[in-house]
Parts: structure tokens; C-alpha cells; sequence
């Protein structure tokens, strides 16, 4: 059976999220451009449907590694979810959802009355972070963290987010999966392994 455009696309983004640690909107980007198909007009596909290739990449080409590198960036996730605790953190992204390798940063969002409150208590906490501007209200944190398991610097993005935004916080995907958890589902997904 022939794949589909969006199917075609899909492979082909999931070997960039994999190969080169990209997000998947901008693998599905470049993947356009690899397969030489135009940016604009072409049907994307889903990241449901970027994330089930990337899950069968995995399979293929790195079972051997990826759930080591998985639970070392999960651990690293949950510390600093811990340091922040008192900002409702919450586990999205490659990392959340199990596809991450260690070429993967971290998403982890805070939810704030203040949204300079985050911010301060990283300066308390004596780290260094970039600020970078988001979409709408959303702004973010990014630091860059050793992760003694993987013996390399990892990224974490800190989603500096409205209180009144955690009450969406775990919507489910169309498929019924939350795109984000909190330090306690974070805790039993380290404990079952998944």
C-alpha cells in the first residue's frame, strides 16, 4: 500500500525528531522541504500521527538506548519539578509522552499568579535561564542543565503560564492521552517503567 502524503511527511519528521531533536512543527517543516513538497497548500501531518512514526523509529533504530536516555531526562524532569512545585509544574512534550531521547529538551509548564514569580525563584535558586517570548500571555524560561546520566547538557523550557490556564492542563489528545502531567503522575510513570 502506497502512504499517503501526510503519512510520507509524517516518516520523514519522525526521523528529524529522533536524528536531530527537533520539535514536531518544525520536522514537519523541514521534512517538506527534504521531500521537496510546497510549505504552503501541503496537508501536515497530525502530531498524532508524526508522534506513532517517531514511536516505530524507535522501535527500529534505537530500542537498544532511548528508554535509558527516557528515564534519565524523566528523573531530571521530576527534580526540577520538585524545585518548583509551588508553580503547579506540569510534564509535557517528547518527554511526557515517551518518544524523548537525549537529543530531546524538556516542556514543563508553570502555572503562576505572578508570572514574574517564576522567574524570581529561579534568580533565588541561583540559575542562570534565557527568557524568550511566547505565543499570547505565554513566555519562557530556558535552562540548560548537566544530566549526570546522559553525561551532556540538557534543555529545559520553562512555560511560564496563567494560573487560570492549569484548569486545561491535561486535556486529553484525540486519542484520550494527556499531552502534559503533574509531578505525581510523572512519579508513577517513573515507577511502572513506561
Amino acid at each position: 500500500m502506497v502512504p499517503s502524503v501526510a503519512e510520507e511527511i509524517a516518516s520523514a519528521a519522525a526521523r528529524l525528531v529522533v536524528d536531530e531533536g527537533l520539535e514536531y512543527a518544525q520536522a514537519k517543516r523541514k521534512a517538506l522541504r527534504q521531500l521537496g513538497r510546497p510549505t504552503r497548500g501541503s496537508e501536515l501531518p497530525s502530531n498524532e500521527l508524526v508522534e506513532d512514526e517517531v514511536r516505530s523509529y524507535l522501535q527500529l533504530f534505537r530500542a537498544d538506548s532511548q528508554l535509558a536516555e527516557l528515564r534519565a531526562l524523566r528523573e531530571l524532569a521530576l527534580r526540577w519539578m520538585q524545585r518548583l512545585a509551588e508553580f503547579r509544574p506540569h510534564l509535557g512534550g517528547a518527554v511526557w509522552r515517551g518518544t524523548a531521547t537525549r537529543l530531546s529538551a524538556i516542556h514543563i509548564d508553570l502555572y503562576c499568579d505572578d508570572p514574574k514569580a517564576a522567574e524570581i525563584a529561579l534568580i533565588n535558586l541561583g540559575v542562570d535561564y534565557d527568557v524568550a517570548g511566547g505565543d499570547g500571555e505565554v513566555f519562557y524560561l530556558s535552562v540548560a542543565e548537566r544530566c549526570p546520566a546522559l553525561g551532556e547538557l540538557v534543555t529545559l523550557h520553562l512555560a511560564v503560564r496563567d494560573l487560570d490556564e492549569q484548569r486545561g492542563a491535561l486535556k486529553p489528545d484525540a486519542r484520550g492521552r494527556s499531552w502534559r502531567g503533574d509531578i505525581a503522575a510523572l512519579r508513577r510513570l517513573l515507577e511502572v517503567g513506561d
